[in-house]
């Protein structure tokens, strides 16, 4: 007889299949049906949540026997924002499961805890979590211009607000003037938090900022950067897609510059 879990994995759901940070697709849709019907081992399963009152699974490609023709998480913002989100657990989660196979702690083999969702030793019993890592994103204005930055992965010539990882010790708002800084040379003020968007490439969690020009000459680092430049509201270069903090960041901004 069959548990009620077992039940429930067997009935229509969505199916996230992961490979560090790309997911299996048909069609260009996230597969909802039954594990049947893709021949998924359901019994491995974890249920993340719940997307239009239907179960969101997750499961790493490593336990398919088929072989999957994955797409990158990046090619996915276009999906509505609950749905994306729990495809973004989904990467992480297959994250932790790769890169924890050993316990930091003891050196002992790591094995999924199904009710704690982490990594659990199985000599010493120490329980790891998801490693989550804090960066901000900040876009900075200038009475109608707006601070975009080029990095040398960027392609066609696309252009982005500043970020950067949060360093021990410091506070969100710190590290926001810190990596202007360091990364334009110039100062900025009035730092206010905007929002926040997990980003599962692979585990990093961005965290939202609005920033007034200060002082200073802009000198971009070309150590970190391809080009920094001042831009018009009414006049930019292409900018980071639909889906991303930064492009909401960036939508804000025009809407002050033109209030």
């Amino acid at each position: 007889m069959l548990t009620k879990g077992e039940t429930n994995r067997m009935n229509a759901a969505y199916w996230c299949i992961v490979s560090g940070s790309d997911i299996w697709l048909v069609e260009g849709e996230l597969p909802k049906g039954m594990a049947q019907d893709y021949g998924l081992p359901y019994q491995q399963a974890i249920q993340l949540g719940h997307y239009e009152n239907t179960p969101v699974y997750w499961l790493n490609e490593a336990d398919i026997d088929a072989e999957l023709e994955l797409t990158s998480l990046r090619d996915c913002l276009h999906f509505p924002e609950p749905l994306f989100l729990l495809m973004s657990k989904a990467v992480q989660y297959g994250h932790m499961s790769q890169t924890l196979r050993f316990c930091p702690q003891c050196g002992g083999r790591n094995h999924l805890n199904h009710n704690q969702l982490a990594m659990q030793c199985g000599d010493c019993r120490t329980l790891h979590y998801p490693r989550i890592f804090p960066c901000i994103i900040v876009a900075v204005r200038k009475d109608n211009q707006l601070l975009l930055a080029q990095h040398p992965r960027h392609r066609n010539g696309m252009y982005t607000v500043i970020a950067g990882f949060v360093e021990v010790g410091e506070t969100l708002e710190q590290c926001v003037a810190r990596e202007v800084k360091e990364e334009t040379g110039i100062d900025v003020t009035n730092i206010r938090y905007f929002g926040s968007q997990p980003w599962a490439f692979p585990s990093s969690l961005m965290m939202g900022f609005l920033a007034d020009y200060q002082s200073g000459t802009l000198k971009p680092d070309y150590s970190e950067l391809s080009d920094a430049q001042w831009f018009d509201v009414n006049q930019l270069p292409p900018v980071a897609p639909e889906g991303t903090i930064a492009r909401a960041l960036i939508e804000h901004t025009i809407s002050l510059a033109k209030s």
